[in-house]
């Protein structure tokens, strides 16, 4: 069965995001490396093995941003005995049919890559490419609660160029089975933010994973 928080993130991919009332909803931990907050508008979701009492105590029902709130965001960290992970903006857009515009290969042999290495942390089956340049390296994988997730980097002399935005478009492309692709960029990293969103990724919330002892720690 799906995990109640990936029913929500489909939804709001689609188009139909959570009802905007001030709530936190508190839900069961989900499947793989992390735990997490993940924030829409005037809704949030917190997946994690915490109690329902002591979490309502933490959190102002009149702010709409309350789980999302520094001392919250440690408190929380503290009852997971982990750290928490940078706020992250999540975006998401729908697979394309037809070839990519972007020439990619699978690459096995890019495991000690700094990307494919932060991937592991927080990603299961993933799945490597790269062009036949090595000017980008493309990273799916199943993320939180199962969805479909990219990572991509470009070469910092081969910035500037567009690659950024053709290689997420291209990841819509390798998407499997019609499901929708999510990707998660800080805010301060506008080139991402920008390639993404000119590949046609919209923004659909915010999200903090709190990675689990066993899976690693650190950013992603």
């Amino acid at each position: 069965m799906r995990h109640p928080l990936l029913e929500v993130m489909l939804e709001a991919a689609a188009g139909r995001p959570p009802l905007p009332d001030c709530s936190v909803d508190l839900l069961p931990s989900p499947p793989g490396p992390a735990d997490a907050v993940v924030s829409f508008t005037a809704h949030s979701y917190v997946a994690a093995p915490v109690d329902g009492l002591a979490l309502r105590a933490r959190l102002d029902p009149s702010d709409p941003g309350a789980a999302t709130r520094p001392e919250f965001l440690a408190w929380l960290a503290a009852e997971l005995d982990t750290s928490a992970g940078q706020l992250d903006m999540l975006l998401a857009a729908s697979p394309l049919d037809g070839p990519p515009p972007l020439e990619l290969l699978a690459r096995e042999d890019l495991a000690a890559h700094p990307r494919v290495a932060r991937a592991h942390r927080y990603r299961e089956d993933l799945r490597v490419l790269s062009d036949p340049d090595e000017a980008v390296v493309l990273v799916l994988g199943r993320g939180l609660a199962g969805r479909m997730e990219l990572a991509f980097e470009v070469e910092p002399d081969r910035r500037g160029r567009g690659l950024g935005r053709a290689v997420a478009t291209a990841a819509r492309h390798l998407a499997p089975g019609g499901e929708p692709l999510f990707a998660q960029v800080s805010p301060g990293n506008v080139a991402s933010v920008r390639a993404l969103l000119q590949a046609g990724y919209a923004p659909v919330g915010s999200e903090v994973l709190f990675a689990r002892k066993g899976w690693g720690q650190g950013t992603r």
